[in-house]
């Protein structure tokens, strides 16, 4: 992940927006639960106080239909019962006399006709009963005349209005909370983005340091608070680290250029200071590698010189030291750029030739390298018999592992031993010459 991908992240959630977002949700739904438990109540006061209103109405329309209960006055308790039901909310109508027989009933235009109510035998007893329902209310009042018992009343009525009415009003009172929470949600978060602004800060700088590595940089303190104290320690740990990462970066330096000087030696001959066998067999697996990777050929030049030993015992080793001196030197200005020449030991040398186009750059440079080691060499006022065989082999025509290029390399070089010395053998032909 990058950056500037870590620094968008770290915005979509940082602590400000996280606090806004715990904080306006608790109040969010401290707020509804308030609403709730308060249109809850506000639906069921509502409920109690329109049965309260359809029982005293009910008990007004029996203290008017008594006498006409009595008389048997049907036409006019009908006139009643329809006048009653104008005032809304009415769904049906029922009189009925005592022993549960009919004497009158009003129905709502579209409303299924119903069976026949009985009468509760406890309205006796009672003023009143009410039987409420989810969307209407059934009110049994008994009708008495003189405070005989001669009828009962069944008003059935609609809620619907009143529900209606309620959630009208529950409507209205969430989009104000709502809107309510829209600007709490705004001025939480202007005024925790104002709080937490000197952690923010101290985030952003704690990113920036990680970023960059760059320990000098340090928070400013606003107040001597939590905070304040936070930022004094946190600019504290910043200096310990600003001066350790110094005092590290140096002896990083120290070892760093300590490991090359003892690789460079690891890897280099101290007397010619050409690279020595370890280097030799790490850039041989290396070129026979790449060599077989892309289809290049590479040569291997296995070199011993000749009369060596007869200089050692003639003038002495200090004297051999300065002839291998001198080799070295005339070998490496006879070579290419990326031609490899390593001291094996003694009096061998290996030469490593990447990327040829052919096997004739390889045979040619053998012959060079012979007639240079071969020039006069003068070492103190006196001449050196001093010079090269060669054996050479090539990957991958002759070999494509490293023990076995370097044994047909010198294999060669025996056969050219035997061919009498200072000339080359390939391995592809040493077996016959």
């Amino acid at each position: 992940m990058t950056n500037s991908e870590l620094q968008t992240e770290a915005k979509s959630d940082s602590l400000v927006r996280r606090l806004t977002r715990v904080n306006l949700l608790v109040l969010a739904v401290t707020m509804m639960l308030t609403f709730a438990l308060i249109a809850t109540a506000s639906l069921l006061v509502a409920r109690s106080q329109q049965a309260q209103s359809a029982e005293q109405d009910a008990q007004l329309l029996a203290n008017s239909l008594a006498p006409m209960l009595v008389f048997e006055d049907v036409d006019a308790a009908q006139l009643e019962l329809t006048v009653f039901a104008r005032r809304g909310g009415v769904l049906e109508v029922q009189v009925l006399k005592v022993g549960n027989a009919a004497f009158t009933h009003w129905l709502e235009q579209g409303q299924a006709s119903q069976a026949l109510k009985l009468m509760p035998p406890e309205l006796a007893n009672i003023p009143a009963l009410r039987q409420m329902h989810l969307n209407s209310l059934n009110v049994w009042v008994p009708i008495k005349l003189k405070g005989e018992l001669v009828g009962a009343l069944n008003v059935h009525q609609s809620l619907r209005a009143l529900q209606h009415t309620v959630l009208r009003m529950v409507g209205v009172a969430a989009i104000l909370i709502g809107l309510a929470i829209l600007v709490a949600g705004r001025l939480l978060r202007w005024v925790q983005k104002r709080a937490l602004a000197p952690i923010v800060e101290l985030s952003e700088l704690a990113e920036q340091v990680s970023t960059s590595q760059d320990y000098s940089q340090r928070a400013r303190v606003h107040r001597a608070d939590e905070v304040g104290r936070l930022s004094e320690r946190f600019n504290q740990m910043l200096k310990r680290v600003e001066i350790s990462q110094t005092e590290l970066n140096q002896q990083l330096q120290r070892e760093q250029l300590l490991g090359q000087q003892f690789e460079q030696l690891a890897h280099q001959d101290s007397l010619t200071q050409l690279p020595n066998r370890l280097y030799f067999q790490s850039a041989l697996q290396r070129n026979i590698a790449s060599s077989c990777e892309l289809g290049k050929l590479m040569a291997l030049m296995f070199i011993d010189l000749d009369n060596f030993k007869t200089v050692n015992d003639k003038h002495g080793h200090d004297a051999g030291d300065a002839v291998l001196r001198e080799v070295a030197a005339r070998m490496s200005r006879v070579l290419r750029a990326g031609d490899v020449l390593c001291r094996l030991g003694g009096d061998e040398f290996g030469l490593i030739l990447p990327e040829l186009a052919d096997e004739a750059p390889a045979e040619a440079l053998a012959l060079r390298l012979i007639a240079a080691i071969r020039e006069p060499m003068i070492i103190g006022d006196h001449l050196m018999p001093i010079g090269a065989t060669v054996g050479l082999a090539f990957c991958p025509i002759d070999e494509v592992e490293a023990s076995r290029l370097l044994s047909a390399a010198d294999v060669a070089m025996y056969a050219a031993k035997r061919a009498g010395k200072n000339t080359f053998r390939r391995a592809g032909h040493a077996a016959s010459s």
